[in-house]
């Protein structure tokens, strides 16, 4: 205890806490203590009395005697007094369990009160106004307070609070779009590291990316792999041949050293599929793919293969690229879904977050396969990731609306897990970006039906800021065919007006796109000159399939036999992933 007081009335580990200060606490504590700004000294006299029973009677606590918690409002709803604060403290401390009153909550009624401070001490280094809630786990008669399921049960009576103090009610909770965040070591190690983001999310979007991708759980796992991450599986207890979840990492830079300069090689951080989203789950990521003892038998394979750092056992359609025909008509499944989500209700959820989930996957897939590092398609992945959260028990099989099946994003996803860096932008991609924003779009104005306003208005401004980046690196539509028949101007001029930050054409300007962008452009697989690579000005040539590198404009780098390209100035990776042991 006495080493946490002492942390809340420092200076921080950014100088961020000034003035520290008791809001609330205990009687047994208030009745010595005030409001006055707190020292070191005060800080250890106040943790000797409110460890003063445990050391009383003696009490072991598994796991530590000391529950601490932080109580904070978004930088946008401004400060409370620290008379607001000590209500708010105080109805959070007896909701919990943690007094023997029968006010607000009656989980400790009955029982000895714990003691307990609320501490103060200004605004975060984010702007955030908030209090730390200290309590000692024995209580006043020995007992000790069970903290058993306490992270939901806070979060409930934190819903409860912002309503009853007229608090922005954070919408998540009520919705079920709760995300996983960063702890303080992730991102402190990206900003040591000069990553642009926590290991944690560049994962998640990888890994979303990949599922979207894949038809079936065997291809997903060799698409983890031809992506560069390590992938082992979790076996049912007992048995070698049941998988029931999965970890993954990145792989290891390179060798780490000691301060005493000998060479150690970096370990990889494993993070289960439920760390990264509650949607990555294995359940969850199966309830989209077939089912059946053949499918099982060769997820079980290439889950070995994985985990012993052996070549993929059956190579499937990730090792090869798609047919351009494929463009044309994975765009009218994402037109046709498009359109028949203007018949889902509002408040299917269940539905909804399941379009976001295959759109974002099929963001989360470009991004992967074309942003060297984050950016616009990684946003809007992650954007719409947050409107694919649901609690486990509404996650059923793919969503219907009446007797038949919604149609699928997963074909966008496909086609740009495809993609290569070092080519150009295409007509192709321009209109299929035109009709996933549509869908982002219907699933922003759901939210807006629901009544979600802060989740429609990050869509908005990733519709408005993001996609349009995008939009500008892909090229315009051309004004006439090859064949110097025009092209119908309405159409063009449709595909690059704006609105809600990026205009969507309608069906048929989308297949007219389609079919300027066949009749224009070198099908996919043949080898098209790009920009001089060397001073000499001597072209290389490239096989990229149609999707590219969209910004900033780079030249590809040269490759040796047997690589295929990778993220710039990195090495080229080996055209099969599956033979690199894991070590």
């Amino acid at each position: 205890m006495s080493g946490l007081l002492v942390y809340l009335a420092g200076p921080g580990r950014h100088n961020e806490h000034t003035e520290p200060h008791l809001v609330a606490g205990d009687p047994a504590v208030m009745a010595w203590h005030d409001d006055t700004e707190l020292s070191r000294e005060d800080a250890l006299r106040i943790a000797r009395e409110l460890d003063a029973p445990r050391r009383m009677y003696d009490v072991d606590v598994p796991g530590g005697s000391v529950w601490h918690c932080s109580l904070s409002l978004r930088a946008e709803e401004g400060q409370l007094s620290d008379e607001q604060w000590a209500a708010i403290a105080h109805d959070f401390v007896d909701g919990m369990g943690f007094t023997g009153d029968t006010g607000w909550g009656t989980s400790g009624q009955g029982k000895a009160p714990c003691r307990w401070v609320a501490v103060r001490h200004g605004l975060s280094s984010n702007g955030n106004d908030h209090v730390h809630v200290a309590v000692s786990l024995v209580r006043e008669d020995g007992t000790k307070a069970s903290v058993w399921n306490d992270r939901p049960s806070a979060q409930r009576l934190a819903g409860e609070l912002e309503r009853k103090h007229g608090l922005q009610v954070l919408e998540s909770r009520g919705a079920g779009h709760a995300t996983r965040g960063a702890k303080p070591a992730e991102l402190a190690k990206a900003q040591r590291t000069g990553a642009p983001e926590p290991v944690r999310a560049s994962l998640a979007r990888t890994v979303r990316g990949c599922a979207a991708a894949a038809g079936d759980e065997a291809e997903f796992v060799r698409r983890l792999r031809r992506a560069g991450l390590l992938a082992r599986p979790r076996y049912a207890s007992g048995r070698a041949d049941v998988v029931v979840g999965y970890s993954v990492a990145q792989r290891p830079a390179g060798p780490a050293r000691t301060s005493a300069g000998v060479g150690l090689r970096e370990r990889p951080i494993w993070y289960g599929g439920g760390h990264l989203a509650r949607d990555l789950t294995l359940p969850r990521l199966r309830v989209d793919w077939p089912d059946s003892p053949q499918y099982a038998t060769a997820a079980a394979a290439e889950w070995n293969a994985a985990k012993r750092g052996r070549r993929v056992v059956q190579p499937g359609r990730e090792a090869s690229e798609p047919d351009p025909q494929l463009w044309r008509r994975y765009a009218r499944e994402v037109a046709e879904l498009r359109q028949r989500l203007a018949d889902v209700p509002a408040h299917d959820r269940v539905t909804w977050a399941h379009v976001a989930r295959e759109t974002s996957g099929a963001f989360a897939a470009w991004s992967t396969a074309v942003e060297a590092t984050p950016g616009p398609l990684a946003a809007t992945a992650d954007a719409l990731a947050k409107s694919a959260q649901l609690p486990a028990h509404q996650v059923r099989q793919g969503p219907q609306l009446g007797t038949a099946p919604l149609p699928s994003a997963k074909g966008a996803a496909l086609l740009f897990a495809s993609a290569a860096r070092g080519g150009r932008g295409t007509v192709a991609q321009a209109v299929m970006l035109r009709q996933l924003a549509h869908t982002a779009i219907a699933v922003r104005q759901a939210h807006t039906a629901m009544q979600e306003a802060t989740r429609a208005q990050e869509l908005v401004s990733v519709l408005s800021h993001q996609l349009v980046q995008v939009r500008d690196a892909l090229p315009p539509v051309p004004t006439h065919q090859p064949s110097g028949r025009a092209v119908d101007q309405p159409a063009a001029a449709a595909a690059r007006r704006d609105g809600e930050g990026l205009r969507l054409g309608v069906d048929e300007e989308a297949a007219e796109a389609l079919r300027v962008a066949r009749a224009g452009q070198v099908p996919m697989g043949s080898r098209v000159p790009l920009e001089p690579t060397d001073e000499s000005g001597k072209q290389r040539e490239s096989g990229a399939p149609i999707p590219n590198r969209l910004w900033p404009p780079q030249p590809a780098a040269r490759l040796g036999a047997g690589q295929r390209p990778g993220r710039p100035g990195a090495p080229g990776r080996r055209a099969d992933r599956g033979n690199e042991t894991e070590r």
